[in-house]
């Protein structure tokens, strides 16, 4: 098995995104940030590798700075050789995400020690159910950005998730996608919900966000069930979403939306 890596997205796209293509449900993110990085979303220079066997692409792996290195369904085998292949390139890797055994076999190959985890589910939407929380639902435009970028960047800092990644690019172009569900009560936002437009009948549901001081009062469920909505509306046949498995609370309301589980994945971060 060899890996090739790369900062052409479009040498990337013409020998992994079939691979990928293949089970768009497991790829979700990889394909995810290969459109984000086609359509400028994110402006730092990738790192883009693919994974041969006999000539045949088996794995893929992606990394846009500061975010993690994010990997698919790698044979875990093949961890150890991209490792060297980063150190060796003194490539900057500050987290891993991915299926948790594969995220978990490249942090035993990584040299710098691990400081922390999210531990998380992938689930996929069954039937969707509606909640009741006072309020509706609309798309976030152009004239919502400073709060779209507000909740990001809180939603960041609470979730220790790319803490020093300036949220206003990403969420500029998610509204200009009409990729932001906001929830209103009384005509102020409480709550928010990315909503990726379709790839290969692929859409998935975040991040979810709702302040602390408005929590309780159904506006996440409410939120969450409207962008679930809108990608089925926008041509989505599966529509997916990652939980936070140390969240009990918000794993139980998706499942009382009408998602199921699929599988575990973990995000892993070094010092």
């Amino acid at each position: 098995m060899r890996w090739t890596i790369t900062a052409d997205v479009e040498e990337y796209a013409a020998a992994a995104e079939p691979w990928l293509l293949r089970d768009p449900v497991r790829s979700t993110v990889m394909l995810t940030v290969l459109r984000g990085i086609r359509d400028g979303r994110f402006t730092a220079d990738p790192l883009l590798a693919w994974l041969e066997d006999g000539g045949t692409v088996v794995g893929a792996a992606c990394q846009t700075p500061p975010y993690p290195l994010a990997l698919g369904e790698v044979p875990l085998a093949a961890l150890a050789p991209l490792a060297r292949d980063l150190i060796e390139r003194d490539h900057d890797v500050p987290a891993v995400g991915g299926p948790a055994a594969v995220a978990e076999a490249f942090a035993r190959a990584w040299w710098r020690p691990q400081t922390h985890r999210r531990a998380e589910r992938l689930y996929r939407l069954g039937a969707l159910r509606a909640p009741s929380a006072p309020g509706k639902s609309r798309v976030a435009g152009p004239d919502d950005l400073s709060t779209v970028v507000r909740f990001f960047r809180e939603f960041q800092l609470e979730a220790h998730a790319e803490r020093t990644a300036d949220p206003t690019p990403v969420a500029a172009a998610r509204v200009n996608r009409e990729e932001l569900v906001l929830w209103e009560d009384g005509a102020r936002p409480v709550s928010i919900a990315g909503v990726c437009a379709p790839i290969a009948g692929m859409s998935r549901i975040g991040p979810v966000y709702t302040p602390p001081d408005l929590r309780g009062r159904g506006y996440g469920s409410a939120v969450s069930h409207a962008a679930s909505r809108k990608a089925l509306d926008d041509g989505a046949t599966e529509v997916l979403l990652f939980t936070d498995l140390g969240n009990p609370i918000s794993n139980s309301v998706y499942q009382r939306l009408g998602y199921r589980p699929i599988a575990d994945y973990a995000t892993i971060h070094f010092t």
